[in-house]
């Protein structure tokens, strides 16, 4: 089984960016621990902070691998063009917040991309990558 986890902006400062919010250890060496964790899955990383890479990334995995976990950040409430990618590509998709984004500021309480993935989880921290791992399993 292949899966990719697609990170937004601003995602590649975890560990230092509000950790009492967000956590207090990088995403690379999160992923380390899942790659340890799920040894039968072939998982990959990728992070970008540019919206039109995230869109590209989408298109270019979207129709090989078994399945996309995204978490489109702040993108997830503004971005029509990655709403758009997802619906386009046959891969499923689970949108992942490491916060409870409803628990946060009205704007966040929108998404572009939910009514075009396969589930959403939201707001258990970094446990939220691996609760939409184990789904794909």
């Amino acid at each position: 089984m292949k899966i990719i986890i697609i990170n937004g902006p601003n995602l590649n400062l975890l560990g230092k960016r509000e950790p009492e919010i967000y956590c207090n250890i990088t995403f690379e060496d999160y992923f380390l621990e899942l790659r340890q964790k799920f040894t039968s899955v072939d998982l990959e990383y990728y992070q970008s902070n540019i919206e039109g890479e995230l869109i590209d990334k989408l298109q270019e995995v979207g129709f090989t691998y078994d399945g996309i976990i995204l978490n489109a950040a702040g993108y997830t409430h503004t971005s029509v063009g990655i709403g758009d990618a997802v619906k386009a590509i046959t891969t499923p998709v689970i949108e992942v917040h490491i916060s409870n984004t409803f628990a946060r500021e009205e704007f966040r309480h929108h998404s572009y991309l939910s009514p075009n993935v396969k589930g959403i989880i939201i707001g258990f921290g970094m446990k939220s990558y691996e609760l939409a791992l184990q789904s794909f399993l």
